[in-house]
């Protein structure tokens, strides 16, 4: 019994150290386009920061990665959040979409922070600084909803 644990484990580990060397995609920019939400809209600083801080690294095409990043299989999950959340809203394409887009986008982006879904609850276990307080929520959905009013 004791055989077959020892040769499990090895052959995991063996596993484990060669998926270590199967490459992921970064999603990294250094060029903020003219598309992007924030610079298409002249957002406020500070509300700048919250969307950087709460949503960009999911819904962007520049991710600040955290360290476990680079450890597979971690990084391969990572990857294809990060592409879900593009998929569903990419701030930095956000300029190019037709303004009834916008304004749909803009709806379902209120509706998930007033609802607390988004930022994610897996996201913010690690990333506290990305929780938004209400006093936070409040001003970013009277900031969007004007924005959506007035496109």
């Amino acid at each position: 019994m004791k055989k077959i644990l020892k040769r499990t484990f090895l052959v995991l580990l063996i596993a484990f150290v060669g998926i270590q060397f199967i490459p992921t995609t970064r999603n990294i920019s250094d060029v903020v386009l003219d598309s992007d939400f924030i610079k298409a809209h002249n957002a406020p600083e500070n509300l700048a920061t919250l969307l950087q801080t709460s949503c960009y690294d999911c819904h962007s095409d520049n991710t600040n990665y955290p360290w476990y990043n680079k450890i597979q299989p971690v990084a391969w999950m990572l990857e294809e959040h990060v592409e879900e959340g593009k998929e569903e809203l990419n701030f930095s394409t956000f300029g190019d979409l037709s303004s009834r887009k916008q304004k749909s986008k803009l709806k379902s982006i209120i509706g998930h922070i007033n609802n607390g879904e988004m930022p994610l609850s897996s996201y913010t276990l690690i990333h506290s600084d990305a929780i938004l307080s209400e006093s936070e929520k409040s001003e970013l959905d009277t900031w969007l909803n004007n924005l959506r009013d007035n496109l």
